[in-house]
């Protein structure tokens, strides 16, 4: 049996009710600033503020410490153009008639359809992809647990770091999405999770004037 991690001290200062309070505050004041951005400003974005977040996302708890994911920085605009083709050719299908009734309905209201510019326009594409399995250096698979759970909640991370930058971002998932593992020349044991472009928003940018449930709606204290 192989043996168990080595051990750390974990300590942190025991932080008073008004310090958890306040800091708490200030973190969902930022996080309440985050919306789904379409327009995108062309500006570029530092590879250091990009780093940070992936570094960030990457600080997230995954089963059996295994990280099953990958994070790449598309910003070729060849690469851009290539997947904005392809997610509009899926995107067209899906609108088109792929998409139940019922989701079109819902989507409505949010006024999306298949053209994507915004994956041209963005300086920047972080597309999230997850390993279904590892591979050994003998080249055998290694199983991962929880993958689904463990890539979400790095992507929460990663959304939640680039907004506390200032940055704007979107969460796009075309359906299907293999074309991304073709394009950016993926292996076979990783497969697409999210595509999230990234950058400043566009002058003049709007959005829709949604609101959360309130959280009563959501929590439930047992």
């Amino acid at each position: 049996m192989k043996s168990a991690f080595p051990t750390i001290p974990y300590e942190r200062p025991r932080r008073s009710v008004e310090e958890m309070t306040a800091a708490l505050r200030e973190f969902v004041n930022v996080l309440t600033l985050r919306r789904t951005v379409r327009d995108f400003a062309p500006d570029d974005v530092p590879d250091e503020v990009l780093n940070l977040a992936i570094a960030a996302a990457a600080s997230a708890p995954s089963g059996a410490n295994l990280q099953p994911w990958k994070f790449v920085v598309v910003r070729d605009a060849e690469v851009k153009r290539r997947i904005r083709v392809a997610a509009e050719e899926e995107e067209k299908e899906n609108y088109g008639g792929r998409m139940p009734e019922e989701w079109l309905r819902a989507l409505a209201p949010l006024q999306t359809d298949w053209h994507k510019e915004f994956l041209e326009i963005a300086p920047a594409l972080i597309v999230v992809f997850k390993e279904e399995y590892g591979i050994a250096a003998d080249g055998s698979r290694v199983t991962h647990y929880y993958v689904n759970e463990s890539v979400g909640i790095a992507c929460g991370f990663l959304l939640a770091a680039l907004n506390a930058a200032g940055l704007a971002t979107l969460t796009h998932t075309p359906s299907p999405m293999g074309f991304l593992r073709d394009i950016l020349e993926r292996p076979k044991n990783e497969k697409p999770f999210l595509l999230i472009p990234v950058g400043y928003p566009a002058e003049g940018c709007r959005v829709p004037d949604i609101r959360k449930k309130p959280l009563d709606e959501v929590m439930i204290v047992r």
